[in-house]
């Protein structure tokens, strides 16, 4: 599904090469958390690692650290060799692709470490921009030729020819790096910067699990098998608003296949079937209502599916008083709010996948519930 969003993102670049739209709605924050700068996740199916990095990002300012630029691809580096693994000894029955969960860059940050931005970037010297196309293909290629002519059976040869691959196009993860001149290791730099991945949790909204009970979610890109909390889509709604009103940003999962999602107007509404693409930003619309059984119904018929990872960095009203979320995303600055999309909540609860927050951002009742 990211690969998807790879076209999606070459669309929504290209318009901005020409004449940048304004759509009927005006805004006003609400709530302003201070992130990062916005960055451009380029010909690449990498938004689970834009999207957590940028909300670490504003951890370590929460943290009291000085702002720092992390790297994106030391996660993407370290979890390749960890998906191809689980696809073969899944014996191909499983996704594979770039595609990831904000739950991979919290596993990457546990077992090996931060990076920052200027100690690895993942780019060839001379390369301003990602490109992943070729290193997808041929990763594809070596683990279904693995299965296929039955290398793992022999050894892990085939595993020494997805690093020399990685390592040709990202680069080999640095050991040691230096910043603001002292020696690290990302280990060392991790638990310098005070981020504790432990320390977050994953929370969902489905009916066909039981609430406040851990469950894995089945969405395709979730190929590390990783749990989240399911709590009510009130409760789900609640923690964003709780998180943002406290200081905490969120990590978001969410389907943007829909036509009322649109980053050229940078908003996400749930638009009637009735309105063209993009022509309902024209003019104000009432969006229907939404609870559990027809956020499930659009889940269960693959309406709602998991396309993209994004930030939430804050709270807005329009000029009618509707409450949207201050949305980053990774698709560069060419939109009218440089990079940024307002959510209304009626998108967000009919098309959140899931989020990451930290655990202090939970309501003290729903953390009792959770027994956390």
């Amino acid at each position: 599904m990211k690969l998807l969003l790879t076209v999606l993102a070459a669309a929504a670049l290209s318009g901005r090469l020409i004449a940048q739209e304004t759509s009927a709605y005006q805004f006003t924050p609400t709530v302003s958390l201070e992130a990062a700068a916005t960055e451009d996740q380029c010909a690449t199916g990498t938004c689970w690692s834009f999207a957590t990095i940028s909300f670490l990002e504003s951890e370590l300012i929460r943290l009291g650290n000085a702002p720092v630029d992390l790297s994106e691809m030391f996660n993407v580096r370290m979890m390749y060799p960890r998906k191809a693994d689980s696809y073969v000894r899944f014996q191909g029955k499983q996704q594979f692709g770039p595609g990831g969960l904000m739950h991979d860059v919290l596993n990457t940050v546990r077992d090996y470490g931060l990076v920052p931005e200027a100690a690895y970037t993942g780019l060839e010297a001379g390369n301003t921009r990602h490109d992943h196309g070729m290193l997808d293909l041929m990763l594809e290629t070596i683990v279904k030729t693995s299965l296929e002519k039955k290398l793992n059976e022999n050894g892990n040869e085939w595993k020494k020819a997805v690093d020399a691959l990685l390592d040709a196009y990202i680069g080999p993860a640095p050991a040691e790096f230096t910043y603001g001149g002292k020696r690290y290791s990302p280990q060392a730099f991790r638990d310098e910067m005070k981020i504790r991945p432990d320390d977050y949790i994953s929370l969902t909204s489905f009916t066909h699990h039981p609430y406040y009970s851990p469950f894995v979610l089945e969405v395709p890109d979730n190929w590390a098998k990783g749990s989240f909390y399911n709590v009510t889509l009130d409760e789900l709604q609640q923690v964003a608003d709780h998180a943002l009103a406290n200081g905490y940003t969120i990590a978001w999962d969410a389907d943007v296949s829909e036509k009322g999602f649109s980053f050229r107007y940078g908003l996400a509404l749930l638009a009637g079937d009735e309105t063209q693409k993009d022509e309902w930003a024209k003019k104000t619309i009432t969006e229907k209502p939404v609870d559990a059984a027809s956020r499930q119904a659009g889940f269960d018929a693959f309406l709602t599916t998991d396309d993209h990872l994004m930030h939430i960095t804050g709270k807005a009203r329009d000029q009618n008083g509707n409450v949207y979320y201050t949305t980053k995303n990774s698709w560069g600055t060419g939109n009218p709010y440089k990079g940024y999309q307002y959510v209304s909540q009626s998108y967000f609860r009919a098309k959140t996948v899931g989020i990451v927050v930290h655990k202090d951002a939970l309501p003290k009742e729903l953390r009792n519930k959770l027994g956390l």
